[in-house]
């Protein structure tokens, strides 16, 4: 696994620089090239009645996006990495996971939405539908958040994303694959953490003496990544846990200070994920850290 080319779709949020800036050091990791891209939604100069095509706005939001991209290009090759720009007309999914298979990119960085003025942390329909379609990593970014704990409103500010991560296994193939994606990241992990939690309709379906089997055989596993992280140079310790995944995968990386999340998306069933959530969309809506999904 490499991170030597990157995808940064934009629609140049407030923070969207601050978010660029923090991944500057993948450079460590290999990075070597982001394509800046942003995509014209087709509605906003396609035909109207009796006007025909918005040519004149198209040239009008291509010119302020080349601009603003030439400011952050200047910031960038500061850092020695090469930039490119890809500014398109059509619809953000096809035109976003059309441009990652052209350019051949190794992540593609998604952004959050904002349903209010609290600033509740949600995924929007473009980071959701770029989930379900992408066949690379996906890094959901939040930069800065503001949530509720505790009764209290937080505003929190996921800096060194790196620098402390949290490798959430169920040991599926996509699990191996965003295991790989932590080694691929050493240069920029202090510590990492990797928790398996037993999900709790299937703690039901065992007795007591069941569960304990369970809990000895994925300490078991947990060790065993473990062992392999430190043998990359990581340093690591596991964590197990038991409840309803999403929200304990949550939980675990809060409490133990994480700084991202890190897992696979298995895929399983398309048709329930799509309608329901698979775990991995719920842990990158319910988390106020950064997630990096790998299928």
């Amino acid at each position: 696994m490499k991170f030597e080319k990157i995808l940064f779709p934009t629609k140049f949020g407030e923070l969207d620089f601050n978010s660029l800036e923090s991944l500057l050091e993948l450079k460590k990791a290999g990075l070597k090239e982001i394509v800046l891209t942003f995509v014209i939604p087709k509605e906003d100069v396609a035909f109207v009645p009796y006007g025909g095509y918005l040519k004149d706005e198209e040239e009008r939001l291509r010119e302020e996006a080349r601009i603003r991209f030439e400011d952050w290009q200047e910031s960038v090759s500061k850092e020695g990495i090469k930039t490119k720009i890809r500014i398109e007309v059509g619809s953000p999914i096809p035109e976003i996971i059309s441009i990652a298979e052209e350019e051949k990119v190794d992540l593609i960085v998604a952004g959050r939405g904002k349903r209010t003025e609290i600033e509740e942390i949600y995924l929007g329909s473009h980071t959701l539908g770029l989930i379900r379609r992408a066949t690379i990593p996906i890094l959901v970014s939040k930069y800065m958040v503001r949530f509720e704990r505790e009764g209290e409103l937080v505003s929190q500010v996921n800096g060194r994303i790196f620098a402390n991560p949290i490798l959430a296994t169920d040991w599926s193939k996509p699990s191996e694959k965003a295991m790989e994606v932590l080694m691929a990241l050493k240069e920029l992990v202090d510590k990492a953490m990797v928790t398996h939690i037993i999900e709790v309709k299937i703690a039901k379906g065992h007795d007591k003496s069941g569960v304990e089997r369970l809990e000895k055989e994925s300490e078991k596993r947990l060790k065993e990544y473990c062992d392999r992280l430190k043998k990359n140079g990581i340093n690591a310790e596991s964590h197990l846990s038991s409840g309803k995944s999403a929200h304990e995968i949550a939980r675990v990386a809060r409490e133990h200070k994480a700084s991202m999340i890190i897992m696979g998306t298995t895929g399983k069933d398309r048709f329930k994920e799509f309608w329901l959530g698979s775990v991995s969309h719920r842990v990158a809506e319910e988390s106020e850290l950064p997630v990096l999904l790998v299928p």
